[in-house]
C-alpha cells in the first residue's frame, strides 16, 4: 500500500505534548527492520539509508509529524499515583493509516532525553530492545493485541545499568501501535482538573480510534469501549500464558493494545502465582490477577472521567468489563485449542476443563496446546484430562494440522531460558543468527495458528 501521512495528534495542541528532538547518536547500525509491518503502513520500500536517515536520526516522514512530541500523562505505578512521568525516553515520532484504514503511530524508545525524564538517561539497553522484539514477535503469533516491533539500531554507546552487567550496548528502538493514549493521559488531566482537556481528548479518541463523534455521552461510550477492549487483552493475555509485568495505568492504552515490554515472561504451566518482575513482590502483577489488573486501571479511568460525566452511567459502561472478559477469554483459549466456538452456555464448561487440568496438572502450557490443537486430545493425556477430553467431543476443528509447523516434535516457545540464550550469543559474539532464526520459527507458528 502506500504511505498515507497523518497528523492527528496535532488536533490537541501543545497542552498535551512537548516538541523534543532525539539525540544524536554516535552510530546507527541497523539490527532488525520489521518489513511486514512495514508493508502494512507503506513504509516496506525504504532503503536501509532511509530506514536509518529516519528511524535512526528521525528525518520526519514527509508530511507527517515536523517534529517529535513527548507525550504528557501521569500513572498509577504499582497503585501510586505518580505525577512526575511522561515520555522520558521516548516520543512520538509520526502518525499514519495501515491497510485497514487505522490510524497508527510510530513511538521510540531510547531516543533520549525529554523534559519528563527525570534522572534518567533516556536510553534503551540492546538486551532490552532484543527483549522486546521477542515479546511482541510471539504475542503477534499468538493473536495478542499487540505493539509490533518496527525498528531497532544499535547506537554504538555504553550504558550502566544495576540490574543487568555493566557496562552494556545501547539501542534504539521504534514501535508500531494503535495509538499511545494512555489512561494515565486522562488522569492527569483530571489531577489538574482540565475539564476541557478531558472533553477535548474524550473527543479525540472518539473520533480516531472508534470512528464516533462526541456528544453528551462521550465519556461513557469511551469508557464502554476501553472496557471492552481491555478485557479482550486480558483474555488473550491468559490464552498466551503471557505475563505483562508491569500494568499501571501509563502501561495501558485507550485502544486496548498491549505496549511497553519491560519484565515481561510467558509462564510455564497454567500458575496464577507466577510473576514477571522481580520487583513485584506483592504479586500484584502475577498472571492469575492480570484479569483483576487491568479492570482495577479501567477504574481509574472511570474516575478520571467523573469529572465531565455522571457516575451511573460511568458505572454502567464499566460493568461492561467482567462479561467482556469472560467471552474474551473462552474465544482466546478455544482459538489455541483449534476448535471452532459454538455458544457461551457451552463453550463456557470446555474452558473451565481445560483450566482445571491445566492447574491441577500442571502440564506445559506450550505443549498442551501444541498437542490439542483441533480438538484430539492425545491418549498419554490421562485421568485428570478426562473431563477436558469429554468436553471436547463434539468440537470442531477451526482449522486442519497440515502447515508444516505441526509435524514438529516441539511446540515453539518463548521462555525466560531461551531468551537468555538467544542473547548470549548476541554479547559474547555479535551473532544476531539466533534471534533471526527465533523470529522467523514464531512466525511459522503464527502461520500455521491463523
Amino acid at each position: 500500500m502506500d504511505f498515507t501521512p497523518q497528523q492527528a495528534i496535532l488536533e490537541l495542541g501543545d497542552a498535551f505534548y512537548d516538541t523534543v528532538t532525539a539525540a544524536n547518536f554516535p552510530k546507527t547500525v541497523l539490527r532488525f527492520r520489521n518489513d511486514r509491518a512495514a508493508a502494512q503502513v507503506g513504509l516496506d520500500g525504504l532503503s536501509d539509508d532511509q530506514w536509518r536517515a529516519h528511524f535512526g536520526r528521525f528525518e520526519p516522514l514527509p508530511g507527517s509529524l515536523p517534529q517529535p512530541l513527548a507525550l504528557r500523562y501521569h500513572g498509577h505505578q504499582f497503585r501510586v499515583y505518580n505525577p512526575e512521568i511522561g515520555d522520558g525516553r521516548g516520543f512520538l515520532f509520526a502518525q499514519m493509516r495501515d491497510e485497514a484504514g487505522r490510524l497508527m503511530d510510530l513511538g521510540t524508545k531510547g531516543s533520549g532525553q525529554t523534559p519528563y525524564s527525570r534522572f534518567g538517561d533516556g536510553r534503551l539497553t540492546l538486551k532490552g530492545a532484543v527483549r522486546e522484539i521477542l515479546a511482541t514477535e510471539m504475542l503477534e503469533a499468538l493473536g495478542v493485541h499487540t505493539s509490533r516491533t518496527f525498528s531497532v539500531i544499535e547506537t554504538g554507546e555504553e550504558l550502566h545499568r544495576n540490574d543487568e552487567p555493566s557496562p552494556t550496548r545501547s539501542a534504539l528502538m521504534v514501535r508500531l501501535n494503535h495509538g499511545h493514549i494512555r489512561i494515565g493521559s486522562f488522569q492527569r488531566l483530571a489531577y489538574n482538573q482540565d475539564t476541557e482537556g478531558l472533553a477535548k481528548l474524550t473527543a479525540y479518541v472518539l473520533r480516531h480510534y472508534y470512528g464516533e463523534e462526541a456528544g453528551d455521552d462521550a465519556p461513557q461510550r469511551l469508557l464502554a469501549h476501553v472496557a471492552g477492549r481491555t478485557a479482550a487483552l486480558a483474555g488473550q493475555f491468559m490464552a498466551a500464558g503471557f505475563v505483562h509485568g508491569v500494568l499501571n495505568t501509563d502501561n495501558i492504552n485507550v485502544t486496548g493494545e498491549s505496549f511497553d515490554y519491560g519484565p515481561w515472561r510467558f509462564t510455564p504451566s497454567w500458575a496464577p502465582a507466577f510473576t514477571a518482575a522481580y520487583f513485584d513482590q506483592s504479586g500484584l502483577y502475577a498472571y492469575g490477577r492480570q484479569p483483576e489488573a487491568i479492570y482495577w486501571d479501567v477504574m481509574q479511568l472511570a474516575s478520571s472521567l467523573r469529572l465531565i460525566a455522571e457516575e451511573e452511567p460511568l458505572i454502567e459502561a464499566l460493568e461492561r468489563y467482567a462479561p467482556a472478559y469472560h467471552q474474551a477469554v473462552s474465544a482466546a483459549i478455544l482459538w489455541r485449542l483449534g476448535v471452532l466456538p459454538r455458544d457461551a452456555e457451552q463453550d463456557r464448561p470446555l474452558v473451565q476443563a481445560v483450566e482445571f487440568a491445566l492447574a491441577s496438572t500442571g502440564a506445559p502450557l506450550d505443549r498442551f496446546y501444541f498437542d490439542v490443537f483441533g480438538g484430539q486430545l492425545p491418549n498419554h493425556y490421562g485421568e485428570p484430562f478426562a473431563e477436558l477430553r469429554a468436553q471436547l467431543a463434539g468440537y470442531q476443528p477451526r482449522k486442519a494440522r497440515d502447515h508444516a509447523y505441526w509435524s514438529g516434535d516441539h511446540p515453539c516457545a518463548m521462555l525466560i531460558d531461551e531468551v537468555e540464550a538467544i542473547w548470549s550469543p548476541i554479547a559474547a559474539a555479535d551473532n544476531w543468527q539466533p534471534l533471526y532464526d527465533k523470529v522467523a520459527a514464531v512466525r511459522r507458528m503464527g502461520e500455521a495458528l491463523a
